[in-house]
């Protein structure tokens, strides 16, 4: 019998998932002493230096005239486009760059320089974006190295901030209260990265993670700075230890911050301990990366703080059709512009539609999670109370060992600890905490012990009323506001405070005069405390 050659059997394997383009970071910043038009175009040369060492070949004349070209090289594409009339310059250019490292990763990188001559100022925007088949995108972001390149010369400001690309230093108590201005700052539009410094640390301007890449990263994101040991207990005194950071710790302090700022609402504190190995270092300065850029796209809206590449190219065809139009060019000329019009178009609509279902998806998938957190949040609740009624069934007390606060800077890190699930304080109430004149301070924590306990129990077992007049400690009442009884916003809606603690003999002397204003919120089963621990100023006081 004749040998038959095997045929090798096909070899089934997964299709390939489809490439798709996903935003990294934006920067919008103006640039320094761009009330020229020197400066832009000493820019724009800075942009187009930087370009030509990325693709292959020579880019065109018209490039370096700073006109709208198109420069194709294998996959590292350059085009730009210019917009101009007596109102505005605009010049815009996308460069793409495949990914040395990955197969079918490729990054684009948009860059806008404008110019308004009739407000005399330049605008520098930037989007970072990646096109990849992956679904987990494992990188470190970091900002193109034109935006460093354009911070060095001409360079840029943002909300009154020249950028850099070096960290800060905090050297003196000028310095700190400069930084501590800055947190404050409602102008301020990026964040600050606050690395401190160990008390131990041989050399005092040594932080714990690498400052300096982390600033050359986030050029343009945020703002890195590096604070001594010996000034942390400046940001203490004014933020309390909630607010601050210290020995080793890193915090990022997102715009809007306030002294009153929620510690768990965004303003990410990283503990030195994350820091004792090589893996935990990288893992932690990933994370104030991404922090970094996944906050520059989500605060910087497409359009008006940053423009898009296509959008600029569509008007530029757009334009360009119309000149033609007007300059009575040949309708073979007009019809080849209006072609190359239509395709860019259609290029954008299916781009658009591929978004627009990525988008419907990710809004799923937010929906979910939405969903899974109020329900796990739901859950916690249940099972702080299971656990509460669990103590007591034994007979003994949920808070028998609690420490009571001994400094009024220690009395909202203490509630926000020991009493969670059960009390939370509003941030009037923290700001009353902050450096109030009332002495007692023990006082006032075992009256939010008896909200925690006896009248959170009572709320829940909807026994309304029973409370009233009633002793909550030792010369201190449960009782109506009467003529105190005053709204607030709390949570997207209005509530009305109609309860608080007062101790007796009316007195308005502050050092002896305690009022603790609170109501019950139903949804979440918890005490809000209001206002405390100060008599609160009204009409009727």
């Amino acid at each position: 019998m004749a040998n038959i050659p095997l045929v090798s059997k096909p070899r089934f394997v997964d299709p390939p998932q489809r490439v798709r383009e996903q935003e990294i970071l934006r920067i919008s910043a103006n640039l320094y002493n761009g009330d020229t038009l020197a400066t832009v175009l000493n820019a724009r040369s800075q942009v187009l230096t930087w370009a030509q060492n990325k693709v292959i070949g020579t880019l065109p004349e018209e490039a370096w005239r700073c006109g709208s070209f198109e420069h194709l090289s294998s996959g590292r594409n350059c085009t730009a486009v210019r917009i101009e009339d007596e109102l505005a310059d605009i010049w815009s250019l996308r460069i793409e760059d495949p990914d040395k490292t990955v197969a079918r990763r490729a990054w684009a990188t948009e860059i806008t320089i404008s110019f308004d001559p009739v407000e005399e100022q330049s605008k520098f925007t930037l989007r970072l974006l990646v096109g990849t088949p992956e679904i987990i995108l494992d990188i470190q972001p970091s900002v193109p190295g034109v935006v460093r390149q354009i911070i060095l010369n001409p360079g840029l400001i943002n909300g009154g901030y020249k950028l850099k690309d070096t960290p800060l230093l905090i050297p003196s108590m000028t310095g700190m209260n400069l930084l501590i201005k800055a947190l404050l700052d409602p102008l301020r539009k990026l964040p600050i990265i606050l690395l401190s410094v160990p008390s131990d640390a041989e050399d005092v301007h040594a932080p714990l993670l690498d400052a300096k890449m982390l600033a050359q990263s986030c050029a343009g994101l945020a703002i890195v700075a590096i604070l001594p040991s010996e000034l942390c207990w400046k940001l203490t005194e004014r933020f309390g230890k909630r607010l601050s950071v210290y020995e080793g710790a890193a915090r990022v302090y997102l715009p809007g911050f306030t002294e009153d700022a929620n510690p768990f609402g965004g303003h990410e504190l990283i503990l030195a301990n994350r820091f004792q190995t090589p893996e935990g270092v990288a893992e932690s300065l990933t994370r104030l990366r991404w922090i970094a850029a996944n906050g520059s796209v989500r605060r910087l809206q497409l359009g008006s703080d940053v423009l898009s590449f296509a959008s600029l190219k569509a008007h530029g065809l757009e334009r360009k059709q119309a000149e033609l139009r007007n300059a009575g060019a040949t309708d073979r000329e007009q019809l080849d512009a209006a072609r190359k019009q239509i395709k860019f178009l259609k290029e954008q609509v299916s781009e658009s539609e591929k978004y627009q279902k990525e988008f419907s998806n990710l809004h799923e998938i937010a929906e979910e999670r939405a969903e899974s957190s109020e329900t796990q949040l739901r859950a916690a609740t249940f099972r702080i109370q299971q656990l509460l009624d669990q103590i007591k069934a034994v007979g003994a007390s949920p808070d028998e060992r609690i420490e009571l606060p001994q400094e009024w800077e220690e009395f909202a890190n203490w509630c926000d600890l020991n009493l969670a699930g059960r009390v939370i304080l509003t941030p009037q109430a923290r700001r009353g905490l902050r450096s109030p004149i009332f002495s007692d301070i023990e006082m006032a924590a075992r009256c939010l012990l008896w909200l925690a306990n006896e009248y959170r129990t009572v709320k829940m077992q909807d026994l309304s009323g029973t409370l009233r007049d009633v002793t909550v400690v030792a010369g201190v009442i449960n009782a109506h506001c009467g003529s105190d009884v005053y709204k607030m916003e709390w949570q997207s809606s209005t509530r009305e405070v109609e309860w608080h603690i007062k101790n007796g003999g009316n007195t308005r002397d502050p050092v002896r005069c305690l009022r603790i204003y609170y109501f019950w919120d139903e949804s979440t089963q918890e005490v809000v405390i209001a206002s405390m621990p100060a008599h609160r100023r009204t009409d009727a006081t």
